[in-house]
């Protein structure tokens, strides 16, 4: 036999179908969207799950005072539905408004100044030696001294006006921002020091550059334990002398015997202080971004 193919039967056969250039279309009843569907389901049962303790005290809140307590402590500790009744009372009538406002104005005034403070005078402590050297001690000795205990001299000194309010939680929530400020900048990376001036970044550089964005997390700390300071303190302060205010609101209700109206005001400070915290949350997810980037 030859080893040549014959050109007829060359001709004759059928030539190989080329290979198509068009684009995989994904098939019609592929499901795109589970995974989407997936991620919801999961951030809804996880919501669910973080609110069962709340939802269970809630309930034992309404049916513990009327099926368990007794006649005498059911007077003292009316069921939820109550102190909800009495908080939509005093917010239909404008007191409740009323006595929010003047806490958040000087909870927000004393706030403030202890942020602008605490995170100067706390980037000079860590980043200049001579500067701690002499301040720490004075600062050791204020800062083991209750804020509570100075609000009589406080008071006698700035009477029963908003300076004393405002004074008295600006030092409640100065120390928590100085200390976590100090903190922030003397555990940067000794690494990203090094690299930094290795590329030969200048003083200011490095500082703005490496050392306060990586001291930011831990600044918002102090940020969020001071906003709940300046709270706490300032409700006992409106207690002590004041003639509006959250804290007000609460001891005038309990000398009155208007209990209701005394756990309104105990559930709105609750309400307020989570607010507070979900927004100083959201703003330390802002300003440090890279970092919640790095953890997802």
């Amino acid at each position: 036999m030859s080893a040549l193919t014959s050109p007829a039967l060359t001709a004759s056969a059928p030539a190989a179908p080329e290979p198509s250039t068009a684009p995989d279309t994904p098939p019609a009843n592929r499901p795109v969207a589970a995974p989407t569907l997936r991620r919801a389901v999961a951030v809804a049962v996880s919501g669910i799950w973080k609110s069962v303790a709340i939802v269970v005290f809630l309930l034992l809140w309404e049916v513990g005072p009327l099926w368990f307590a007794p006649p005498s402590t059911r007077v003292f500790l009316p069921p939820l539905h109550e102190v909800l009744a009495a908080a939509w009372k005093l917010l239909a009538n404008g007191a409740l408004g009323t006595h929010l406002v003047a806490s958040l104005t000087r909870s927000v005034a004393g706030f403030g100044v202890a942020v602008v403070l605490g995170i100067t005078a706390g980037l000079l402590i860590a980043w200049y030696r001579p500067v701690s050297t002499f301040i720490t001690p004075l600062l050791e000795v204020f800062r083991n001294t209750a804020a509570l205990a100075l609000l009589p001299v406080v008071t006698l000194l700035l009477g029963i006006g908003e300076e004393s309010k405002i004074t008295i939680v600006a030092y409640a929530a100065f120390f928590p921002v100085l200390l976590n400020t100090v903190a922030g900048v003397r555990t940067v990376d000794p690494l990203l020091v090094r690299a930094a001036r290795s590329l030969g970044l200048s003083h200011l550089s490095l500082f703005l550059k490496v050392i306060l964005p990586s001291a930011v997390p831990t600044i918002f700390t102090g940020i969020r334990m001071a906003g709940t300071a300046s709270i706490l303190v300032l409700i006992a302060a409106e207690m002590v002398g004041a003639k509006a205010g959250l804290g007000y609101l609460i001891v005038n209700a309990q000398s009155s015997f208007l209990i209701p109206d005394m756990y309104a005001g105990i559930l709105t400070v609750s309400l307020l202080g989570l607010a507070v915290n979900t927004l100083l949350v959201a703003l330390e997810r802002r300003f440090s971004r890279w970092r919640v980037e790095a953890n997802a």
